[in-house]
């Protein structure tokens, strides 16, 4: 028998993930901080619709897609001995599939082994595109192997490649590399963009010349080409969570005793394209921000 679900985040990201655990056969209870967007979940899917997160209990898995790690600890640990956190069974199993701190990762962790309960750190890499399709990438932190076992068919029902990081944190901390890569992709290809224009260049010529020369990446084809020069906006990414996972790479670098001097370029950067336009602003409005400068 499937194990039942208790799925945390019922966002962009999120609602369409656990609509994959619902047609893989799972019993899915979701929660949102957003109650319409719960009853809205429920009615589309047929799913229970619990009273409280407290009633994710029964659950023996709980997965957890949140802006970050500290709204994770407080959306288990919140209420102390009345918290999700206590009243899981020993055995549970918790999959963090959102970006978070893998320090933070690493101590809430240990702080849930002692009740008895597994964390895994699962962040996922591919879009809303690819969490619909069911073909997101996913990054993989555990020091129980017996708990990812437990886990592994919940992560195939919404991810193709699964990526075994290493212990626990490994997958967040790859999670924030991966995005400092992203990011940075982002923020320089954007800043040629506008140069170019400035100069006087096309900017659909200019972006096909990247995009079939060494200058291509990901951030040239899909978010500068398809959102940021048609002005459609609507990757789905936050900046204001760009900003943060960019954040979460140069302070494990810190934490590291490590420099990080375009991490932390990028990182402001991304926090004055916010100032402008707003931290829920879809990241490539950022493009729109720096233009104006």
């Amino acid at each position: 028998m499937a194990d039942t679900i208790g799925f945390i985040g019922i966002g962009f990201m999120g609602a369409p993930m656990a609509a994959n655990l619902v047609r893989k056969g799972f019993e899915v209870l979701p929660w949102d901080s957003r109650a319409e967007v719960v009853d809205a979940f429920a009615k589309d899917h047929g799913t229970a619709l619990p009273e409280g997160i407290e009633n994710l209990a029964r659950a023996s898995v709980i997965v957890t897609m949140l802006p970050t790690g500290a709204i994770v600890r407080e959306a288990l640990t919140a209420g102390g001995d009345h918290s999700l956190a206590a009243l899981l069974a020993p055995g549970s199993v918790v999959i963090d599939m959102s970006s978070s701190e893998p320090v933070g990762t690493q101590q809430l962790a240990a702080e849930l082994a002692k009740r008895g309960v597994a964390l895994i750190d699962a962040p996922v890499s591919g879009g809303v595109t690819r969490a619909v399709d069911g073909t997101l990438a996913i990054m993989i932190g555990s020091d129980d192997d017996d708990a990812l076992a437990r886990a592994e068919p919940v992560l195939k029902a919404m991810g193709e490649r699964l990526f075994r990081t290493g212990g626990s944190g490994s997958g967040h901390a790859t999670k924030a590399l991966n995005n400092l890569i992203s990011a940075t992709n982002f923020t320089v290809a954007a800043e040629a963009m506008i140069i170019g224009r400035r100069f006087g260049l096309d900017s659909d010529v200019l972006i096909d010349v990247i995009n079939n020369s060494t200058g291509r990446s990901f951030a040239t084809e899909v978010p500068i080409k398809q959102h940021a020069l048609t002005g459609a906006y609507g990757t789905g990414f936050a900046l204001g969570l760009m900003a943060k996972d960019v954040q979460i790479a140069w302070q494990l670098a810190e934490a590291l005793d490590m420099k990080a001097p375009v991490g932390r370029q990028v990182h402001a950067r991304l926090l004055e394209a916010a100032e402008k336009v707003g931290a829920t602003a879809d990241h490539t409005r950022a493009f729109a921000a720096w233009e104006q400068e």
